[in-house]
Protein backbone atom coordinates (compact mmCIF):
# COMPACT_ATOMS: atom_id res chain seq x y z
CA UNK A 1 0.00 0.00 0.00
CA UNK A 2 1.33 3.56 -1.02
CA UNK A 3 0.60 6.27 1.07
CA UNK A 4 1.05 10.28 0.63
CA UNK A 5 -0.23 13.40 2.10
CA UNK A 6 -1.13 16.24 -0.13
CA UNK A 7 -1.41 19.68 1.69
CA UNK A 8 -2.69 22.26 0.30
CA UNK A 9 -1.54 25.96 1.85
CA UNK A 10 -4.15 28.84 0.92
CA UNK A 11 -4.55 32.47 2.37
CA UNK A 12 -7.48 31.36 4.40
CA UNK A 13 -7.43 27.69 4.92
CA UNK A 14 -5.19 25.06 5.02
CA UNK A 15 -6.43 21.58 3.82
CA UNK A 16 -4.71 18.22 4.66
CA UNK A 17 -5.57 14.87 2.36
CA UNK A 18 -4.14 11.58 2.97
CA UNK A 19 -4.17 9.10 0.53
CA UNK A 20 -4.08 5.55 0.10
CA UNK A 21 -3.28 3.72 -3.30
CA UNK A 22 -4.65 6.63 -4.47
CA UNK A 23 -7.94 7.18 -2.58
CA UNK A 24 -8.64 9.47 -0.45
CA UNK A 25 -8.65 8.26 3.64
CA UNK A 26 -8.77 11.70 5.65
CA UNK A 27 -9.17 14.97 5.17
CA UNK A 28 -8.90 18.04 7.25
CA UNK A 29 -9.57 21.75 6.29
CA UNK A 30 -9.27 24.37 9.08
CA UNK A 31 -8.95 27.92 8.86
CA UNK A 32 -5.64 29.59 9.18
CA UNK A 33 -6.93 31.70 11.84
CA UNK A 34 -8.57 29.29 13.96
CA UNK A 35 -7.68 29.49 17.38
CA UNK A 36 -8.85 27.17 19.81
CA UNK A 37 -6.70 23.74 18.76
CA UNK A 38 -6.44 20.84 21.33
CA UNK A 39 -3.65 21.10 23.13
CA UNK A 40 -3.20 24.87 23.48
CA UNK A 41 -2.62 25.99 27.09
CA UNK A 42 -4.15 29.13 28.66
CA UNK A 43 -4.05 31.12 32.30
CA UNK A 44 -7.56 31.87 32.60
CA UNK A 45 -9.62 32.70 35.26
CA UNK A 46 -12.80 30.33 36.96
CA UNK A 47 -16.26 32.37 35.76
CA UNK A 48 -18.80 30.03 37.27
CA UNK A 49 -18.85 26.82 39.82
CA UNK A 50 -21.40 23.94 39.32
CA UNK A 51 -21.23 22.20 42.28
CA UNK A 52 -24.41 19.85 40.91
CA UNK A 53 -22.13 18.74 38.39
CA UNK A 54 -18.58 18.79 40.53
CA UNK A 55 -17.58 21.41 37.71
CA UNK A 56 -16.56 24.89 36.52
CA UNK A 57 -16.71 26.90 33.79
CA UNK A 58 -13.70 28.99 32.71
CA UNK A 59 -13.09 31.67 30.14
CA UNK A 60 -10.79 31.36 28.01
CA UNK A 61 -11.39 33.85 25.44
CA UNK A 62 -14.35 32.02 23.53
CA UNK A 63 -17.73 32.92 22.78
CA UNK A 64 -18.46 30.18 25.60
CA UNK A 65 -17.43 29.68 28.57
CA UNK A 66 -14.96 26.28 28.87
CA UNK A 67 -16.19 23.10 31.06
CA UNK A 68 -13.29 21.84 33.55
CA UNK A 69 -14.67 18.31 35.36
CA UNK A 70 -13.32 18.14 38.69
CA UNK A 71 -11.74 14.81 37.94
CA UNK A 72 -9.89 16.88 35.34
CA UNK A 73 -7.69 18.68 37.62
CA UNK A 74 -5.09 16.15 38.09
CA UNK A 75 -4.00 15.11 41.27
CA UNK A 76 -1.12 17.63 41.09
CA UNK A 77 -3.49 20.69 41.18
CA UNK A 78 -2.29 22.38 44.42
CA UNK A 79 1.22 21.93 43.14
CA UNK A 80 0.30 23.91 39.97
CA UNK A 81 -1.50 26.52 41.67
CA UNK A 82 1.22 27.10 44.41
CA UNK A 83 3.76 27.35 42.00
CA UNK A 84 2.24 29.71 39.12
CA UNK A 85 1.30 32.05 42.38
CA UNK A 86 5.41 32.04 43.06
CA UNK A 87 6.01 32.87 39.49
CA UNK A 88 3.63 36.04 39.45
CA UNK A 89 4.27 37.35 42.44
CA UNK A 90 8.48 37.88 41.80
CA UNK A 91 8.51 38.85 38.14
CA UNK A 92 12.06 39.69 38.08
CA UNK A 93 13.04 36.11 39.34
CA UNK A 94 12.57 33.22 37.63
CA UNK A 95 12.11 29.91 39.91
CA UNK A 96 13.51 26.96 37.79
CA UNK A 97 10.69 24.18 37.93
CA UNK A 98 13.12 21.39 39.59
CA UNK A 99 13.39 23.54 42.34
CA UNK A 100 9.11 23.68 42.46
CA UNK A 101 7.48 22.42 45.43
CA UNK A 102 5.10 19.81 44.88
CA UNK A 103 2.14 19.53 47.44
CA UNK A 104 -0.27 16.11 48.26
CA UNK A 105 -2.02 15.20 45.63
CA UNK A 106 -6.00 16.72 45.70
CA UNK A 107 -8.61 13.74 46.83
CA UNK A 108 -10.02 12.02 44.41
CA UNK A 109 -13.58 12.09 45.95
CA UNK A 110 -13.37 16.08 46.33
CA UNK A 111 -15.32 18.66 46.02
CA UNK A 112 -14.99 21.72 43.32
CA UNK A 113 -16.17 24.13 45.88
CA UNK A 114 -13.36 23.01 48.24
CA UNK A 115 -10.80 23.43 45.47
CA UNK A 116 -11.66 26.72 43.50
CA UNK A 117 -13.18 29.71 44.10
CA UNK A 118 -14.89 32.21 41.24
CA UNK A 119 -12.14 34.44 39.69
CA UNK A 120 -9.35 32.30 40.67
CA UNK A 121 -6.38 31.39 38.03
CA UNK A 122 -5.88 28.46 36.65
CA UNK A 123 -3.35 26.85 34.16
CA UNK A 124 -5.50 24.64 31.50
CA UNK A 125 -5.07 23.16 28.37
CA UNK A 126 -8.07 22.32 25.68
CA UNK A 127 -8.45 18.64 25.27
CA UNK A 128 -11.90 19.17 23.04
CA UNK A 129 -12.68 21.74 20.72
CA UNK A 130 -15.80 23.59 20.72
CA UNK A 131 -18.72 21.34 19.13
CA UNK A 132 -21.81 22.39 18.15
CA UNK A 133 -23.34 24.65 21.46
CA UNK A 134 -20.83 23.25 23.59
CA UNK A 135 -17.64 25.37 24.60
CA UNK A 136 -14.43 23.58 24.80
CA UNK A 137 -13.01 20.76 27.29
CA UNK A 138 -10.51 21.39 29.85
CA UNK A 139 -8.03 19.33 31.76
CA UNK A 140 -4.98 21.31 34.38
CA UNK A 141 -3.23 17.47 33.29
CA UNK A 142 -1.20 19.32 31.53
CA UNK A 143 0.68 17.31 28.96
CA UNK A 144 3.40 18.31 25.74
CA UNK A 145 3.00 15.99 22.80
CA UNK A 146 5.83 14.86 20.81
CA UNK A 147 6.67 12.40 18.37
CA UNK A 148 8.35 9.67 20.80
CA UNK A 149 7.08 11.32 23.83
CA UNK A 150 4.68 13.04 26.03
CA UNK A 151 5.66 15.37 28.71
CA UNK A 152 3.63 15.86 31.71
CA UNK A 153 4.95 18.37 34.17
CA UNK A 154 4.70 17.74 38.01
CA UNK A 155 4.93 13.65 37.51
CA UNK A 156 7.39 11.54 38.23
CA UNK A 157 6.04 8.23 36.39
CA UNK A 158 7.61 6.90 33.18
CA UNK A 159 4.94 5.09 31.43
CA UNK A 160 5.41 2.86 28.34
CA UNK A 161 2.51 3.02 25.44
CA UNK A 162 1.12 -1.29 26.09
CA UNK A 163 1.47 -1.59 22.41
CA UNK A 164 4.91 -2.30 22.59
CA UNK A 165 4.58 -5.96 23.65
CA UNK A 166 8.32 -6.69 24.00
CA UNK A 167 9.46 -6.94 27.77
CA UNK A 168 13.13 -6.13 26.92
CA UNK A 169 12.32 -3.12 24.76
CA UNK A 170 9.70 -2.02 27.37
CA UNK A 171 12.55 -2.67 30.24
CA UNK A 172 15.37 -0.49 27.95
CA UNK A 173 12.88 2.19 27.06
CA UNK A 174 12.08 2.90 30.89
CA UNK A 175 15.49 3.10 32.16
CA UNK A 176 16.98 5.14 29.31
CA UNK A 177 14.20 7.75 30.05
CA UNK A 178 14.57 7.38 33.88
CA UNK A 179 18.47 8.55 32.98
CA UNK A 180 17.37 11.76 30.99
CA UNK A 181 14.39 12.96 32.26
CA UNK A 182 14.20 16.25 34.26
CA UNK A 183 13.34 16.29 38.11
CA UNK A 184 9.21 16.98 38.44
CA UNK A 185 8.71 15.72 34.61
CA UNK A 186 6.99 12.73 34.22
CA UNK A 187 7.15 10.62 30.69
CA UNK A 188 4.97 8.64 28.47
CA UNK A 189 6.68 7.10 25.93
CA UNK A 190 4.77 6.35 23.06
CA UNK A 191 4.60 3.33 20.39
CA UNK A 192 6.85 4.99 17.74
CA UNK A 193 10.10 5.37 19.93
CA UNK A 194 10.25 1.50 20.12
CA UNK A 195 13.66 1.02 19.05
CA UNK A 196 15.10 4.79 18.91
CA UNK A 197 17.95 5.48 20.35
CA UNK A 198 18.97 7.91 23.36
CA UNK A 199 20.85 10.63 21.59
CA UNK A 200 17.37 11.13 19.41
CA UNK A 201 14.81 10.51 22.56
CA UNK A 202 17.28 13.44 24.59
CA UNK A 203 16.74 15.77 21.40
CA UNK A 204 13.03 15.62 21.16
CA UNK A 205 13.12 15.62 25.74
CA UNK A 206 15.18 19.20 25.79
CA UNK A 207 12.71 20.23 22.78
CA UNK A 208 9.44 19.78 25.36
CA UNK A 209 10.86 20.65 28.40
CA UNK A 210 12.16 23.99 26.27
CA UNK A 211 8.14 24.39 25.39
CA UNK A 212 6.90 24.26 28.89
CA UNK A 213 10.08 26.96 29.78
CA UNK A 214 8.90 29.13 26.98
CA UNK A 215 5.22 29.13 28.54
CA UNK A 216 6.73 29.28 32.14
CA UNK A 217 7.98 33.17 31.14
CA UNK A 218 5.32 34.09 28.96
CA UNK A 219 3.15 33.34 32.54
CA UNK A 220 5.47 35.59 34.20
CA UNK A 221 5.60 38.45 31.67
CA UNK A 222 2.14 38.92 31.21
CA UNK A 223 -0.56 40.43 32.69
CA UNK A 224 -3.29 39.72 30.74
CA UNK A 225 -6.26 36.95 31.25
CA UNK A 226 -7.14 34.86 29.95
CA UNK A 227 -3.85 34.69 28.48
CA UNK A 228 -2.46 32.29 26.09
CA UNK A 229 0.50 30.26 27.46
CA UNK A 230 1.51 27.89 24.96
CA UNK A 231 0.24 27.10 21.24
CA UNK A 232 0.24 23.64 20.17
CA UNK A 233 2.56 23.57 17.02
CA UNK A 234 1.07 25.21 13.52
CA UNK A 235 -1.63 22.60 12.49
CA UNK A 236 0.23 20.89 9.39
CA UNK A 237 2.81 19.89 11.51
CA UNK A 238 0.67 18.82 14.42
CA UNK A 239 -1.37 16.88 11.93
CA UNK A 240 1.95 15.15 10.99
CA UNK A 241 3.42 14.58 14.20
CA UNK A 242 0.42 12.29 14.70
CA UNK A 243 -0.17 11.08 11.40
CA UNK A 244 3.72 10.20 10.03
CA UNK A 245 4.55 6.52 8.87
CA UNK A 246 7.95 5.91 7.61
CA UNK A 247 5.96 4.25 4.93
CA UNK A 248 5.06 7.44 3.45
CA UNK A 249 6.16 7.56 -0.58
CA UNK A 250 5.52 11.29 -0.30
CA UNK A 251 4.34 14.83 1.14
CA UNK A 252 3.31 17.63 -1.26
CA UNK A 253 3.55 20.84 -0.15
CA UNK A 254 2.21 24.41 -2.47
CA UNK A 255 3.38 26.46 -0.33
CA UNK A 256 7.35 27.66 0.44
CA UNK A 257 7.64 28.51 4.30
CA UNK A 258 5.16 25.44 5.10
CA UNK A 259 7.41 23.30 2.52
CA UNK A 260 10.36 24.49 4.52
CA UNK A 261 8.61 24.41 7.89
CA UNK A 262 7.37 20.66 7.20
CA UNK A 263 11.36 19.73 5.68
CA UNK A 264 12.57 20.82 8.93
CA UNK A 265 10.37 18.66 11.00
CA UNK A 266 10.75 15.74 8.89
CA UNK A 267 14.48 15.83 9.08
CA UNK A 268 14.29 16.36 13.02
CA UNK A 269 11.89 13.04 13.56
CA UNK A 270 13.30 11.10 10.49
CA UNK A 271 16.02 12.09 8.72
CA UNK A 272 16.10 9.66 5.95
CA UNK A 273 12.75 10.63 4.97
CA UNK A 274 13.45 14.22 4.08
CA UNK A 275 13.66 13.91 0.65
CA UNK A 276 9.69 12.95 0.51
CA UNK A 277 8.92 16.26 1.32
CA UNK A 278 8.41 17.96 -2.21
CA UNK A 279 7.67 21.70 -3.38
CA UNK A 280 4.58 21.45 -5.80
CA UNK A 281 5.26 23.88 -8.51
CA UNK A 282 2.52 22.98 -10.98
CA UNK A 283 -0.27 25.66 -12.29
CA UNK A 284 -2.96 23.36 -11.99
CA UNK A 285 -4.20 23.49 -8.56
CA UNK A 286 -2.83 20.35 -6.62
CA UNK A 287 -5.96 18.96 -5.15
CA UNK A 288 -7.04 18.66 -8.87
CA UNK A 289 -3.72 17.20 -10.17
CA UNK A 290 -3.55 14.60 -7.27
CA UNK A 291 -7.83 13.83 -8.02
CA UNK A 292 -8.98 14.80 -4.52
CA UNK A 293 -11.05 17.36 -5.23
CA UNK A 294 -13.27 15.34 -7.09
CA UNK A 295 -13.06 12.83 -4.66
CA UNK A 296 -14.07 15.14 -1.67
CA UNK A 297 -16.89 16.18 -4.00
CA UNK A 298 -18.24 12.34 -4.40
CA UNK A 299 -17.47 11.79 -0.62
CA UNK A 300 -19.68 14.20 1.49
CA UNK A 301 -22.48 15.46 1.26
CA UNK A 302 -25.55 13.31 2.48
CA UNK A 303 -25.62 10.32 0.43
CA UNK A 304 -22.50 8.26 -0.18
CA UNK A 305 -22.19 5.66 -3.41
CA UNK A 306 -20.30 2.50 -3.64
CA UNK A 307 -19.79 -0.34 -5.26
CA UNK A 308 -22.31 -1.56 -7.46
CA UNK A 309 -25.08 1.09 -7.06
CA UNK A 310 -25.03 0.40 -3.25
CA UNK A 311 -24.92 3.60 -1.41
CA UNK A 312 -24.90 5.01 2.53
CA UNK A 313 -27.36 8.14 3.82
CA UNK A 314 -25.44 9.75 6.49
CA UNK A 315 -27.53 11.88 9.15
CA UNK A 316 -26.07 13.96 11.46
CA UNK A 317 -27.99 14.91 15.01
CA UNK A 318 -26.96 16.65 18.08
CA UNK A 319 -26.51 13.21 20.04
CA UNK A 320 -25.08 10.81 17.41
CA UNK A 321 -24.18 9.77 13.63
CA UNK A 322 -26.95 7.57 11.86
CA UNK A 323 -26.01 5.46 8.87
CA UNK A 324 -28.24 3.64 6.60
CA UNK A 325 -27.29 1.12 4.45
CA UNK A 326 -29.08 0.89 0.85
CA UNK A 327 -29.26 -1.70 -1.90
CA UNK A 328 -29.67 0.91 -4.52
CA UNK A 329 -30.51 -0.26 -7.89
CA UNK A 330 -28.09 -3.66 -7.80
CA UNK A 331 -29.67 -6.69 -9.22
CA UNK A 332 -29.66 -9.93 -6.90
CA UNK A 333 -26.97 -12.52 -6.69
CA UNK A 334 -27.94 -15.68 -7.85
CA UNK A 335 -27.73 -17.78 -5.51
CA UNK A 336 -30.24 -15.65 -3.10
CA UNK A 337 -31.16 -12.07 -1.35
CA UNK A 338 -29.20 -13.37 2.02
CA UNK A 339 -25.79 -13.30 -0.56
CA UNK A 340 -26.75 -10.08 -1.97
CA UNK A 341 -27.55 -8.31 1.65
CA UNK A 342 -23.72 -10.01 3.00
CA UNK A 343 -21.83 -8.62 -0.43
CA UNK A 344 -23.79 -5.51 0.44
CA UNK A 345 -23.26 -5.04 3.56
CA UNK A 346 -19.15 -6.07 3.68
CA UNK A 347 -18.81 -3.27 1.11
CA UNK A 348 -20.79 -0.66 3.39
CA UNK A 349 -18.52 -2.12 6.13
CA UNK A 350 -15.26 -0.92 3.78
CA UNK A 351 -16.89 2.28 2.83
CA UNK A 352 -17.52 3.66 6.19
CA UNK A 353 -14.62 2.33 7.91
CA UNK A 354 -13.21 4.92 5.14
CA UNK A 355 -16.11 7.73 5.90
CA UNK A 356 -15.14 7.90 10.24
CA UNK A 357 -12.12 8.80 8.92
CA UNK A 358 -12.43 10.75 6.31
CA UNK A 359 -15.19 12.98 8.54
CA UNK A 360 -13.47 12.28 11.58
CA UNK A 361 -17.22 11.18 12.82
CA UNK A 362 -17.33 10.80 16.81
CA UNK A 363 -19.42 9.95 19.32
CA UNK A 364 -22.14 7.32 18.71
CA UNK A 365 -22.89 5.86 15.27
CA UNK A 366 -25.09 3.85 14.73
CA UNK A 367 -25.43 1.70 11.52
CA UNK A 368 -28.75 0.70 9.80
CA UNK A 369 -27.56 -2.14 7.51
CA UNK A 370 -29.51 -5.04 5.61
CA UNK A 371 -31.14 -7.55 7.76
CA UNK A 372 -29.45 -10.97 7.71
CA UNK A 373 -31.00 -14.14 8.67
CA UNK A 374 -27.69 -15.99 8.92
CA UNK A 375 -25.56 -15.94 12.58
CA UNK A 376 -22.56 -16.57 10.55
CA UNK A 377 -22.90 -13.87 7.91
CA UNK A 378 -23.84 -11.07 10.52
CA UNK A 379 -20.18 -12.10 12.86
CA UNK A 380 -18.23 -12.10 8.97
CA UNK A 381 -19.78 -8.45 8.73
CA UNK A 382 -18.73 -7.82 12.69
CA UNK A 383 -15.15 -9.13 11.89
CA UNK A 384 -14.93 -7.39 8.53
CA UNK A 385 -15.83 -4.20 10.47
CA UNK A 386 -13.41 -4.67 13.09
CA UNK A 387 -10.55 -5.05 10.55
CA UNK A 388 -11.33 -2.26 8.44
CA UNK A 389 -11.46 -0.02 11.80
CA UNK A 390 -7.50 -1.39 12.80
CA UNK A 391 -6.38 1.59 10.99
CA UNK A 392 -8.31 3.83 12.52
CA UNK A 393 -6.09 6.18 14.85
CA UNK A 394 -8.85 7.42 17.09
CA UNK A 395 -10.09 5.44 20.09
CA UNK A 396 -12.92 3.37 19.41
CA UNK A 397 -15.38 0.43 19.99
CA UNK A 398 -17.72 -2.04 17.67
CA UNK A 399 -20.81 -3.89 19.45
CA UNK A 400 -22.04 -6.62 17.15
CA UNK A 401 -25.23 -6.59 15.42
CA UNK A 402 -27.92 -6.05 17.32
CA UNK A 403 -31.59 -8.35 16.90
CA UNK A 404 -32.74 -5.42 15.17
CA UNK A 405 -29.46 -5.34 12.45
CA UNK A 406 -28.25 -2.32 13.82
CA UNK A 407 -24.60 -2.00 15.13
CA UNK A 408 -23.54 0.68 17.61
CA UNK A 409 -20.11 2.22 17.29
CA UNK A 410 -18.16 4.49 19.45
CA UNK A 411 -15.37 6.90 18.11
CA UNK A 412 -13.27 9.55 19.73
CA UNK A 413 -14.47 12.88 19.51
CA UNK A 414 -12.42 15.80 20.07
CA UNK A 415 -13.22 18.03 17.29
CA UNK A 416 -16.27 19.16 14.88
CA UNK A 417 -16.99 16.05 12.73
CA UNK A 418 -15.76 17.34 8.87
CA UNK A 419 -18.72 19.16 7.24
CA UNK A 420 -17.88 19.64 3.28
CA UNK A 421 -21.03 21.45 1.19
CA UNK A 422 -20.96 19.26 -1.62
CA UNK A 423 -23.77 21.60 -3.13
CA UNK A 424 -22.95 24.83 -5.39
CA UNK A 425 -24.19 28.25 -5.47
CA UNK A 426 -24.72 29.58 -8.63
CA UNK A 427 -21.37 31.95 -8.89
CA UNK A 428 -23.74 34.04 -11.58
CA UNK A 429 -27.06 34.72 -9.72
CA UNK A 430 -26.13 33.71 -6.40
CA UNK A 431 -29.09 31.67 -5.70
CA UNK A 432 -31.49 34.32 -7.25
CA UNK A 433 -32.33 31.82 -9.77
CA UNK A 434 -31.34 33.95 -13.21
CA UNK A 435 -28.49 34.64 -14.77
CA UNK A 436 -26.93 36.34 -18.26
CA UNK A 437 -27.24 34.58 -21.37
CA UNK A 438 -24.76 31.48 -21.21
CA UNK A 439 -23.55 32.11 -24.63
CA UNK A 440 -22.14 35.06 -24.22
CA UNK A 441 -19.83 34.20 -21.16
CA UNK A 442 -16.59 33.72 -22.90
CA UNK A 443 -17.63 37.74 -24.62
CA UNK A 444 -17.73 38.85 -20.72
CA UNK A 445 -14.00 36.74 -20.26
CA UNK A 446 -12.79 38.70 -23.27
CA UNK A 447 -13.78 41.84 -21.09
CA UNK A 448 -12.57 40.84 -17.98
CA UNK A 449 -8.89 39.93 -19.66
CA UNK A 450 -8.95 43.34 -21.76
CA UNK A 451 -10.05 45.65 -18.31
CA UNK A 452 -6.86 43.31 -16.81
CA UNK A 453 -4.73 43.70 -19.37
CA UNK A 454 -4.64 47.19 -20.88
CA UNK A 455 -6.49 49.22 -17.56
CA UNK A 456 -4.60 47.21 -14.86
CA UNK A 457 -1.71 46.52 -16.59
CA UNK A 458 -1.19 42.73 -15.62
CA UNK A 459 0.19 40.82 -18.79
CA UNK A 460 0.68 37.88 -17.22
CA UNK A 461 -2.15 35.71 -15.25
CA UNK A 462 -4.13 32.66 -14.71
CA UNK A 463 -7.31 32.24 -15.55
CA UNK A 464 -9.17 29.41 -13.58
CA UNK A 465 -12.54 27.99 -15.06
CA UNK A 466 -14.65 25.30 -14.89
CA UNK A 467 -13.04 22.02 -16.75
CA UNK A 468 -16.15 22.38 -19.13
CA UNK A 469 -15.39 25.83 -20.13
CA UNK A 470 -11.55 25.32 -20.30
CA UNK A 471 -12.55 22.52 -22.79
CA UNK A 472 -14.56 25.11 -24.80
CA UNK A 473 -11.94 27.65 -24.93
CA UNK A 474 -8.58 25.27 -25.42
CA UNK A 475 -10.77 23.40 -28.46
CA UNK A 476 -9.77 23.64 -32.01
CA UNK A 477 -7.01 24.77 -33.95
CA UNK A 478 -7.37 28.00 -33.19
CA UNK A 479 -8.71 28.47 -30.23
CA UNK A 480 -10.66 31.09 -28.10
CA UNK A 481 -7.46 30.84 -26.09
CA UNK A 482 -5.22 31.01 -28.97
CA UNK A 483 -6.99 34.17 -30.10
CA UNK A 484 -6.83 35.94 -27.21
CA UNK A 485 -2.91 35.26 -27.05
CA UNK A 486 -2.48 36.75 -30.16
CA UNK A 487 -4.52 39.93 -28.87
CA UNK A 488 -4.01 40.35 -25.63
CA UNK A 489 -0.15 38.56 -25.18
CA UNK A 490 1.32 34.99 -24.25
CA UNK A 491 0.53 36.03 -20.71
CA UNK A 492 -2.86 34.57 -20.93
CA UNK A 493 -3.31 30.79 -18.95
CA UNK A 494 -6.31 29.22 -18.69
CA UNK A 495 -6.28 27.00 -15.68
CA UNK A 496 -9.25 23.86 -15.67
CA UNK A 497 -10.24 23.95 -12.00
CA UNK A 498 -12.84 20.86 -10.68
CA UNK A 499 -12.97 23.28 -7.83
CA UNK A 500 -14.77 25.80 -9.72
CA UNK A 501 -18.73 25.78 -10.35
CA UNK A 502 -20.08 25.64 -14.03
CA UNK A 503 -20.04 29.31 -14.59
CA UNK A 504 -17.65 30.71 -12.20
CA UNK A 505 -14.27 32.47 -12.86
CA UNK A 506 -11.16 33.25 -10.81
CA UNK A 507 -8.01 35.59 -11.99
CA UNK A 508 -4.51 34.88 -10.06
CA UNK A 509 -1.17 36.95 -11.04
CA UNK A 510 1.70 35.48 -12.18
CA UNK A 511 2.81 35.52 -8.10
CA UNK A 512 -0.49 33.49 -7.44
CA UNK A 513 -2.21 36.10 -5.87
CA UNK A 514 -6.16 36.44 -6.18
CA UNK A 515 -7.28 39.58 -8.63
CA UNK A 516 -10.72 40.35 -7.91
CA UNK A 517 -12.45 41.20 -11.36
CA UNK A 518 -15.93 40.39 -10.31
CA UNK A 519 -18.53 43.63 -11.18
CA UNK A 520 -20.41 45.74 -8.61
CA UNK A 521 -23.67 44.33 -9.66
CA UNK A 522 -22.84 40.50 -9.81
CA UNK A 523 -21.96 41.24 -6.25
CA UNK A 524 -25.75 42.51 -5.15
Amino acid sequence: MTSEVVIDVQPKEVSFALLEDKSLVEYQNESRKASFSVGNIYLAKVKKLMPGLNACFVDVGYERDAFLHYLDLGNQFDSYSKYIKQLESDKKKSLPFYKAQRLPEIKKDGSVQNILKVGQEVLVQIVKEPISTKGPRLTAELSFAGRNLVLIPFNDKVSVSSKIKSGEERARLKQLIQSIRPKNMGVIVRTVAEGKRVAELDTEMKVLVKRWEDALEKIQKTSQRPQLVFEETSRTVAMLRDLFNPSYEAIYVNDEEVFKEIKHYVTIIAPEKANIVKMYTGHVPIFDNFNITKQVKSSFGKTVNYKHGAYLIIEHTEALHVVDVNSGNRSRAENGQEANALDVNLGAADELARQLRLRDMGGIIVVDFIDMIKAEDRQLLYERMSKNMQKDRARHNILPLSKFGLMQITRQRVRPAMDVNVEETCPTCFGKGKIKSSIIFTDQLESKIDNLVNKIGIKKFYLHVHPYVAAYINKGLISLRTKWQIKYGLGVHIISSQKMAFLQYEFYNDKGEFVDMKEEIETK
